[in-house]
C-alpha cells in the first residue's frame, strides 16, 4: 500500500448516525480542499443493508454505515423534475419509448411539468423503440457501475462474469471511461461523471514512484481500483488505489489520461450546464498542473509531445515512441479545452499567452509536415537529402526510400490523411485511426483535409472497416518488421490487438468527426455493422484477421468501453445538436499567431500563408 494521503477520515466527518439515509444537500458548496487533508477513505460497517442504488458492489460484500457524502463531492440532482421539461421532454421519451414513455408522462402531468397534448402523443406509442442490443448495452453498463461510498465513480474496464483472470480489468481507466461519461451525460445523468473527475483530480497529487523515482508533478492516472481494508471485526474501508503505470505493462505513465481528463471536464460542463464545475479552485488548479506538465521547456525542438511507446491507447511496444499523431490530436484538444474553461486572471495570463502560441506552432506543425496526399508523396519521392539550411525543403531528412510500397498504390486520388509520427529521418506511414478522427474532431486539420480523410475512410472501407469498425492501425506489422518494433509481442501478432485489430470502442470518435463534417451515412453504416454483431458476440473489446472476421483471440468479453462506444454512437446520431458541444470549430485567430520570429533575424518567413490559403478552401 503506498503511502501518499490515505489518512482515515474522522468518524464525526463521516457522520456515523442511526438517519436511514445519507444527507445528499449537506456540504454541497464545500471545495475539495479539506479532502486533501483527509484523504480518499470511507468507513463502513459490516452490520447495515447496502445502497442497491448503482451496479454492483465490487470488493468485499460489506454494506455502509449513514454518512454524508465527501465534501468534495457537490450533489448533482437528478432527479425527474430537475432534468426534464417542456422542451427536452420529448428526446428523453424517444429514448424510453413504450410503457415507460407513458409512465413517464402520466408522472409529469400529475407534477404539472409537462401538458396533456405532449402525454397524448406519447400514449400513442410515437417515437423509436430501444433496439433489443441497445437494452442490453444499457444494463450492461450500469451493471458495470463502481461505487466508492455509496456513490457512483465510474466503470469497470471489463465485467464478464465468465473471466476467472480478470487482470487490472477489473479497474476503472480515464481513457476507458471517456465513451461511458459520455453516454450517461447524453442519458441526462451527470452525477457519475461529476465524482469521477473530482475523484480522480484527488489522485493526481498522490505520490507514485518507480525504482524510487517519481514523475512530474500533474501527472493523472491511467487507473483506480476500490480495495476495502478491514479496520476491526464490524468495519473496513474503502480505499481508492491509482496506478500511475508502476503496474502496467512496460512500467509506462499514460501521458493520455490527462489529455483525456480535460476533455471530459469540457464535455460535462457544456451537456450539463453545470459551470460552477470548472469554476472550483481545485479543478481550475488541476488544470493548471496538467498544462504545466505538458507545456514545460525541454530539449525538443518541435511543437509537439515526445513521449515513449505504450503512453496512450496502444499500450504495449508498436513503434509508436517520438511524437505520435494519436497523443498531439489529444494535446491540441485538451488545450483548446483548456483554454476555454481557464478563469481569466493575473494568475493564468502568461499561461493562456503560452497556450495560443503552442496551438499555433502545433497546428501548423502537424498540418505541414503529417499530411499525406498523393501530391505529398510524389514531393517525398523527389526528396533531396543532406540539406543543410534553414531554406531546406526536406526538414527532416527523410529519404525517399522510406515510402512503403503499399502506400504507392493504396492512398486515393480524393484522399489524404496524417501520418502517425515524424521524426528525424524517420515518417511513419501507416494510418492511425484514433489520431486522423481526433484530428477532425478538434479541428488540428483543415476542413479540406477533413474531408480528404473521411473520403479516404470511405474509398478503403472494406481495408479500415471491413466486418467490425474500425481499425486502431493499418496496415499490420508483419515478419520481421513485426519482429523486430514489437519484439515479438505474442499478443500483438499481424491483425491482432495493437497490431491492426479492429476495435469498436472507435465507434463513436467516428460519429462525432462523420456528424462535425456532414457525413452521417457513413457513421449510420458503421454503426449498423457494428450493432448486427456486438450484441450476438458479447460485446468483445476487439477483433482480429483483415477484415475483423474473428472475435480477438485474447479479447475480453462485456468491454466496458465497447459497449459505452456503440451507446454514444447511436445517442449522437439521435441528437446531433449534442455532438456540437463535442467538437471544435477552426479558430481563425490562431493563423495571426506566428512566435518563430525568424523576420526578426532576417531569415526566410515560414510558410504561413499557404497553411491560410488551405483554410479557406
Amino acid at each position: 500500500m503506498k503511502f501518499g494521503f490515505r489518512l482515515l477520515i474522522q468518524r464525526t466527518v463521516l457522520g456515523f448516525t442511526k438517519s436511514p439515509n445519507p444527507n445528499p444537500n449537506q456540504n454541497r458548496n464545500l471545495h475539495i480542499s479539506a479532502s486533501r487533508i483527509l484523504g480518499l477513505r470511507c468507513a463502513i460497517n459490516q452490520t447495515h443493508k447496502p445502497y442497491p442504488n448503482w451496479g454492483r458492489f465490487r470488493g468485499f460484500p460489506v454494506t455502509y454505515y449513514s454518512y454524508n457524502k465527501p465534501n468534495y463531492v457537490a450533489d448533482y440532482s437528478t432527479t425527474l423534475e430537475s432534468r426534464v421539461n417542456e422542451k427536452n421532454f420529448e428526446s428523453i421519451y424517444v429514448q424510453g419509448g413504450g410503457d415507460l414513455g407513458k409512465t413517464v408522462g402520466e408522472e409529469l402531468r400529475l407534477k404539472g411539468i409537462v401538458g396533456s397534448e405532449k402525454i397524448e402523443s406519447c400514449e400513442e406509442g410515437v417515437g423509436r423503440v430501444e433496439t433489443v442490443a441497445e437494452k442490453e448495452a444499457w444494463r450492461l453498463l450500469r451493471e458495470a457501475v463502481v461505487t466508492y461510498c455509496g456513490s457512483p465513480v465510474g466503470t469497470l474496464a471489463a465485467n464478464d462474469p465468465g473471466d476467472k483472470m480478470p487482470l487490472n480489468y477489473d479497474q476503472v481507466f480515464i481513457r476507458d471511461f471517456v465513451p461511458s461519461a459520455l453516454a450517461f451525460l447524453l442519458k441526462g445523468e451527470g452525477e457519475i461523471v461529476r465524482n469521477f473527475l473530482l475523484h480522480t483530480l484527488q489522485l493526481q497529487s498522490w505520490e507514485k514512484t518507480v525504482d524510487c523515482y517519481s514523475p512530474g508533478q500533474g501527472l493523472m492516472p491511467a487507473s483506480f481500483k476500490i480495495r476495502t481494508v478491514p479496520l476491526d471485526d464490524t468495519k473496513v474501508e474503502e480505499v481508492l488505489d491509482p496506478d500511475f503505470g508502476e503496474s502496467a505493462i512496460g512500467r509506462v505513465a499514460p501521458v493520455d489520461s490527462g489529455l483525456w481528463w480535460i476533455i471530459m471536464l469540457r464535455a460535462y460542463t457544456k451537456i450539463t450546464g453545470d459551470f460552477a464545475m470548472q469554476e472550483r479552485v481545485d479543478v481550475q488548479t488541476g488544470i493548471k498542473l496538467i498544462l504545466n506538465l505538458c507545456l514545460s521547456d525541454g530539449f525538443d525542438m518541435f511543437p509537439s509531445l515526445l513521449v515513449t511507446d505504450g503512453s496512450c491507447m496502444i499500450d504495449r511496444r508498436m513503434g509508436i515512441h517520438g511524437h505520435p499523431l494519436e497523443i498531439q490530436s489529444l494535446f491540441y484538444s485538451a488545450l483548446r479545452c483548456a483554454r476555454e474553461m481557464l478563469a481569466f486572471d493575473e494568475g493564468s495570463k502568461n499561461l493562456v499567452r503560452t497556450i495560443n502560441n503552442r496551438l499555433s506552432a502545433l497546428s501548423f506543425h502537424i498540418r505541414e509536415y503529417y499530411w499525406i496526399d498523393m501530391k505529398k508523396i510524389n514531393e517525398i519521392y523527389r526528396y533531396k537529402t543532406e540539406e543543410y539550411s534553414t531554406e531546406a525543403t526536406n526538414k527532416f531528412n527523410i529519404y525517399p526510400e522510406q515510402i512503403p510500397h503499399w502506400l504507392m498504390d493504396w492512398i486515393p486520388e480524393g484522399g489524404g490523411y496524417m501520418i502517425g509520427n515524424l521524426q528525424p529521418a524517420h515518417m511513419d506511414f501507416r494510418f492511425f485511426t484514433l489520431g486522423n478522427v481526433w484530428s477532425i474532431v478538434s479541428s488540428l486539420s483543415t476542413p479540406k483535409q477533413s474531408n480528404s480523410m473521411l473520403n479516404l475512410i470511405e474509398s478503403k472501407w472494406d481495408d479500415l472497416v471491413g466486418h467490425m469498425p474500425l481499425k486502431i492501425v493499418y496496415p499490420a506489422l508483419e515478419l520481421e518488421e513485426w519482429r523486430i518494433i514489437t519484439g515479438s509481442d505474442p499478443k500483438n501478432t499481424p491483425w491482432s490487438y495493437h497490431n491492426g485489430g479492429s476495435w469498436p470502442t472507435l465507434l463513436w470518435q467516428f460519429t462525432l468527426a462523420c456528424i462535425k463534417m456532414g457525413r452521417t451515412e457513413l457513421a449510420r453504416k458503421a454503426v449498423e455493422l457494428a450493432e448486427t454483431r456486438l450484441h450476438a458476440d458479447h460485446w468483445p473489446e476487439y477483433y482480429d484477421t483483415r477484415s475483423g472476421r474473428f472475435i480477438g483471440k485474447q479479447s475480453r468479453l462485456y468491454q466496458t468501453w465497447t459497449i459505452a462506444g456503440f451507446l454514444t454512437s447511436k445517442m449522437l446520431l439521435e441528437n446531433p445538436e449534442k455532438a456540437s458541444l463535442l467538437f471544435w470549430e477552426e479558430d481563425y485567430d490562431l493563423l495571426e499567431i506566428c512566435v518563430c520570429g525568424l523576420s526578426k533575424t532576417g531569415r526566410k518567413l515560414c510558410a504561413r500563408g499557404a497553411a491560410k490559403s488551405q483554410i479557406l478552401v
